[in-house]
């Protein structure tokens, strides 16, 4: 479990473009920590939400529409 800034870092974008990603679906959303008020991005999610974007020269989904 990682943070807003270091899931942007591991993803290799800004907080904020991160945010974006999120708010589009391109990126999955926190997880809640329990008993907290903390969120938090599991690795595993960041990683299947990554495997799922495009190679270079391939065709964008809607999905991945502005991911560039």
């Amino acid at each position: 479990m990682v943070g807003r800034e270091a899931a942007a870092a591991y993803v290799c974008v800004s907080p904020n473009t991160f945010d974006d990603l999120v708010e589009r679906q391109v990126m999955p959303k926190p997880r809640l920590i329990v008993g907290t008020t903390r969120k938090a991005w599991d690795l595993r999610d960041l990683d299947a939400a990554v495997d799922a974007l495009p190679h270079d020269g391939e065709e964008l989904t809607a999905k991945d529409e502005g991911w560039t």
